[in-house]
């Protein structure tokens, strides 16, 4: 990567990394907050969003019983991306993830690009989010209006953020413990009920998966459709090696977090989804009406399906509004930190908060909302598209970075996570998450998520190309 400071390109350390962690006068170290407690329920819930309680359906009415084929595609894609993200971030742990990483790997304008995509993308989840609170909220307290819970639950966890880290990490742990009970509880009911142990519920799996068109009744398309679902459903995955720079030892909570990746995919995911497709009939309208989740428990005759069902929502809506906070805020000061937003933003509180990034991001949040709520439905819509294929980007540039940085990371050290059957499995991902592009593009469905995706990714590619030629242009005239 091209060093403005030098006129060269900097060598790939840990030590270079602190240091321009530290660099700026407005710039101080972020607080080691997290415990491993934190880390670990970090790592199990931070996969679990709302997606799996409600997109779950969606996807499932999509693409028929097949879906879980877009999930096994995608947990197996997830893992092995997850596998070249934790090589590199066991090496070189850092706040900004896979942004820094792209920094070194390809250059500062791809760091820059995702890095700033990114961003967008979990201020733009803030609104999103915050409006599935509200409503859930105001079916218990009907005589409040939804935007202004929206904006209550918004304030609420944007004050926690600023507290400390460790508010923070208190709340993803009790938020996951919650999390990982209730589908516990679900899949172990599901097995229950299709084993025949549940006098009252009679139930016909093999009838369910294949009486109604087969195991693929739409064909192999809307499957790859499915796949945009279930990757926007995973996204929040790499998160904790955001959050994990955070700890006291970022490279052994990292390690451990990246080992237990293929468990708990396999597990919560497709665990999941196999008692979903099971028990409800890809067609029926219930699945995206109510949520899988709650058309099973129905199905389960279990006592207030919805209340239940609401809950593991509310508290898994909170978990994403909380870690949307965290997560822009701590990739917004990275960008800072290398001089790719501006420097005031890395200035920290004396409990090691980036204060200033955390507003920033709950500002342009809290306009969001504004827009979610004032402004004529497609304008919402249109920003929301432009982060449509988010998820496969990030993905990519992960795998890109790994494979142009795996002989630095070798030379400098034993590493504690290796990737895989480098470079041939690194190779597939990108060939894969090409292919999907292309194959997205073709596809009426999702073609205008992807063209917005990468329109503001190329957007943002050219200011970042443009900043980084500026640099090299004016350490060269100061050279001379």
């Amino acid at each position: 990567m091209f060093d403005a400071a030098t006129g060269g390109y900097a060598e790939l350390t840990v030590d270079a990394i602190d240091q321009r962690a530290d660099t700026g006068p407005n710039s101080r170290r972020l607080a080691d907050g997290l415990k491993q407690r934190h880390v670990v329920m970090l790592s199990i819930g931070g996969s679990i969003g709302a997606g799996l309680f409600v997109g779950s359906g969606h996807a499932i009415a999509e693409a028929g019983p097949a879906a879980l084929l877009a999930y096994v595609f995608g947990s197996l894609l997830v893992v092995t991306v997850m596998r070249m993200l934790g090589e590199m971030a066991c090496a070189m742990p850092d706040s900004g993830s896979f942004s820094t990483y792209a920094d070194k790997a390809i250059g500062s304008w791809a760091g820059f690009t995702i890095g700033w995509m990114y961003w967008w993308f979990w201020v733009l989840v803030v609104p999103l989010e915050a409006t599935a609170a509200a409503n859930i909220l105001n079916s218990w307290l009907p005589d409040v209006p939804v935007w202004q819970l929206s904006v209550l639950v918004t304030a609420a966890l944007t004050i926690a953020n600023l507290a400390s880290v460790k508010n923070y990490g208190e709340m993803e742990f009790w938020f996951a413990i919650i999390k990982v009970t209730g589908i516990l509880i679900f899949i172990g009911c599901g097995i229950a009920a299709l084993s025949g142990f549940v006098p009252t519920v009679h139930l016909t799996p093999w009838q369910t998966v294949t009486g109604h068109g087969g195991f693929i009744p739409r064909g192999i398309a809307p499957i790859i459709g499915a796949l945009l679902t279930t990757m926007f459903t995973f996204l929040g995955t790499e998160v904790v090696t955001i959050a994990a720079a955070e700890s006291e030892n970022p490279a052994r909570e990292i390690g451990r977090a990246i080992t237990s990746v293929v468990w708990r995919i396999s597990l919560f995911y497709i665990g999941s989804i196999l008692v979903i497709i099971c028990t409800v009939p890809w067609n029926d309208p219930e699945l995206t009406r109510m949520g899988a989740y709650q058309a099973v428990l129905q199905r389960f005759h279990i006592p207030y399906a919805k209340l239940i069902t609401d809950g593991l929502i509310l508290v898994a809506v909170g978990s994403c509004l909380n870690s949307a906070l965290y997560t822009a805020s701590r990739m917004m000061y990275s960008l800072g930190t290398r001089k790719q937003a501006p420097g005031f933003l890395t200035r920290t509180t004396g409990n090691g908060v980036p204060a200033r990034a955390v507003m920033a991001s709950s500002l342009v949040a809290f306009v969001a909302c504004g827009a979610n709520y004032l402004a004529p439905k497609y304008v919402f819509d249109a920003l929301l598209s432009t982060t449509g294929a988010i998820a496969l980007l990030v993905y990519l540039v992960i795998a890109v970075s790994q494979l142009r940085l795996h002989k630095r990371l070798v030379a400098a050290g034993p590493l504690k996570v290796k990737m895989w059957l480098h470079p041939f499995l690194g190779a597939l991902v990108v060939l894969l998450i090409g292919g999907a592009f292309v194959v997205m593009v073709l596809s009426e469905d999702h073609r205008r998520e992807v063209v917005a995706t990468l329109g503001c990714c190329a957007a943002l590619a050219a200011v970042g190309y443009w900043r980084q030629r500026q640099l090299k242009a004016r350490a060269t005239r100061m050279t001379r």
